[in-house]
């Protein structure tokens, strides 16, 4: 699936905007054909954003189930003879799509994009009525999972991810035009020998039509050229792109017919670098890279999880001023926006799927059973796997030609120290490596999974760790927080593998001020990260630190949960704590 763009072939029309808006918490609409006609009793909602914080009344915020959104709009009268497509960036978790009074598409996922074509249902310069039913409910069949009670006071979900299950079209929704005959995917595969940079394509299209290539520089000069669907270019003199310097080629993607009529066009960005493991070496463009940065979260106020441009550039502003390089889309795959800035900026990500909470051990941030086995056929199970492998294939076919993503996460914090976990798990890498052969795979190991115990971690290529000692663990104490971190982290420094440290935190109330460096104080923050820091640094094989996290988030309500998870260094209102200051101090040292 290629995202919609406008080129001299291609056009799009943006669907944002406010569209009718009504919860359905019955689960009548589609018996009662809701999708027939305007929406009874809507109100308007916004698109992006997240439906939950608009309004004021509870019973949006904490809705379960399914939401309907409705838009009467126009198919642009030049678009006669084309064909035409409905491309829904994400809609969280699941969604189904009528146009007028029919059903075109249903996809499950609720952080990758969907798509259907509408040639045969609508008439350019006719007005069509879009409706789609949004559903947020979590099972053991979802990825991420939970469960839905039943109470007296109606349904309740629960789930097991420590951030607040927001819900609703979350990122942009189009209409676009391509010709009859079009391309549908490009793959690039870059490479670096001294000097001399290449580019490996290969493009599929409906039919049989010729397709060429041209690769431009930033400028806009052609330095490469290929005939046919499968191809190398080379680059001499190249500039490659890299941490710090988001270089980027364009490829100018053709598709022809026999008279030499351009059919399709499609232009991909293009980062040429390469990505290795090598012993405890993470290498970038051959070289040994340090990650810096942070685990976030898409978590604004009022919007919510929606994609918003401006809130984006103000964090890459603040990664900037604090010296990140690089940071983890925890735990979802994030807008395909903040992906294409990241590449132009030189931001090194780690590529998440939503398979979080896959853990019945602790849920929510607290630690303690949840009443079940993870892995069983009434939890997760067969079915699951089967979703999860599908948003693995999502990701990779969305994400493959980033050249800011170098290494995929199949999973946070999932059960891994069992036999169950160790057989769900086998068959999860050995798809996500043959998706992408290019990029090292691992998963988020966590600290119930300590060295040894984990059984997943043999398929990691990189060994990323989650763990709070001096918070959960040792709470307040950091001298033996220390020392038990000391011992478990040589233990996993044997195995011969890069170890990145995903997360490491302290929840910490802004403004609470503690001579003492006492716990939830904006100094134990600081003490703990350098704490965290030294260990650090005398461990050869640590090759990143990833603080836990970035700015403070929202969360479902709990004893432990004041207003939401308070670990960022930065308030969800972007305000820096003080250990904002020490870690810029340390990481402008550290950025190449």
């Amino acid at each position: 699936m290629l995202r919609p763009q406008d080129n001299g072939s291609r056009e799009r029309k943006s669907l944002n905007g406010l569209w009718s808006f009504v919860l359905d918490p019955d689960g009548r609409g589609r018996t009662d054909r809701w999708f027939a006609g305007p929406l009874a009793g809507a109100r308007q909602m916004a698109v992006p954003a997240s439906y939950n914080d608009i309004t004021t009344d509870a019973g949006v915020r904490d809705h379960v189930g399914v939401a309907w959104y409705q838009l009467t709009t126009y198919v642009p009268r030049g678009w006669g003879g084309r064909r035409i497509v409905l491309n829904v960036e994400a809609a969280t978790h699941r969604a189904t799509v009528w146009v007028d009074e029919t059903e075109v598409v249903a996809h499950e996922g609720g952080y990758t994009p969907f798509e259907a074509d509408l040639t045969e249902h609508v008439t350019p310069g006719e007005r069509i009525r879009i409706t789609i039913a949004v559903d947020n409910t979590l099972t053991f069949r979802t990825i991420p999972p939970g469960i839905v009670e039943d109470t007296p006071h109606g349904k309740k979900q629960k789930y097991w991810h420590d951030f607040f299950n927001y819900a609703g079209l979350h990122r942009s929704v189009w209409l676009h035009a391509t010709g009859p005959e079009h391309l549908t995917d490009v793959t690039v595969v870059t490479g670096l020998d001294g000097g001399t940079g290449t580019v490996e394509y290969t493009v599929e299209s409906t039919g049989g039509a010729r397709v060429a290539v041209i690769l431009r520089d930033a400028d806009g000069n052609p330095v490469a050229e290929g005939d046919g669907a499968r191809g190398t270019l080379v680059v001499p003199d190249v500039h490659p792109w890299a941490p710090g310097d988001g270089y980027l080629y364009e490829l100018d993607v053709q598709l022809f017919d026999a008279a030499g009529t351009v059919l399709d066009r499609y232009l991909q960005n293009v980062g040429v670098r390469t990505v290795a493991v090598s012993g405890t070496r993470f290498l970038l463009n051959g070289e040994p890279f340090y990650f810096t940065g942070f685990g976030m979260h898409e978590d604004h106020t009022v919007l919510g999880k929606g994609h918003n441009d401006a809130l984006m550039l103000h964090d890459f502003e603040l990664l900037d001023w604090i010296g990140a390089n690089s940071f983890r889309t925890s735990h979802y795959p994030y807008s395909q926006d903040v992906l294409d800035y990241a590449d132009r900026r030189g931001i090194v990500v780690i590529d998440e799927t939503a398979a979080v909470g896959l853990n019945m051990s602790v849920g929510g941030g607290m630690f303690g059973a949840q009443g079940y086995p993870t892995y069983s056929a009434d939890t997760v199970n067969d079915e699951t796997q089967r979703v999860h492998a599908q948003a693995i294939r999502e990701l990779v076919a969305r994400d493959k030609n980033h050249p800011s993503v170098v290494l995929w996460s199949i999973a946070n914090e999932p059960e891994s120290e069992t036999e169950a976990g160790e057989e769900y798990f086998r068959p999860l890498f050995e798809l996500t490596r043959e998706l992408d052969p290019t990029r090292p795979v691992g998963f988020v190991n966590m600290m119930m999974a300590y060295y040894p115990r984990c059984r997943v971690s043999q398929f990691a290529d990189v060994l990323m760790l989650n763990r709070y000692y001096g918070w959960y663990v040792a709470t307040g104490d950091l001298a033996a927080a220390e020392e038990m971190w000391e011992n478990e982290l040589r233990g996993w420094a044997a195995e011969n593998k890069p170890i990145l440290i995903t997360e490491y935190g302290a929840d910490t109330y802004p403004g609470l001020r503690s001579l003492t460096a006492e716990p939830w104080s904006e100094e134990y923050q600081t003490a703990y990260l350098e704490m965290n820091h030294r260990l650090f640094d005398r461990i050869d094989a640590v090759v990143g630190e990833h603080v836990w996290n970035f700015a403070d988030f929202t969360t479902t309500s709990g004893i432990v949960r004041v207003g939401g998870n308070k670990k960022g260094v930065f308030t969800r209102d972007r305000k820096p704590k003080a250990a904002a200051y020490a870690l810029r101090e340390r990481w402008k040292g550290k950025r190449p």
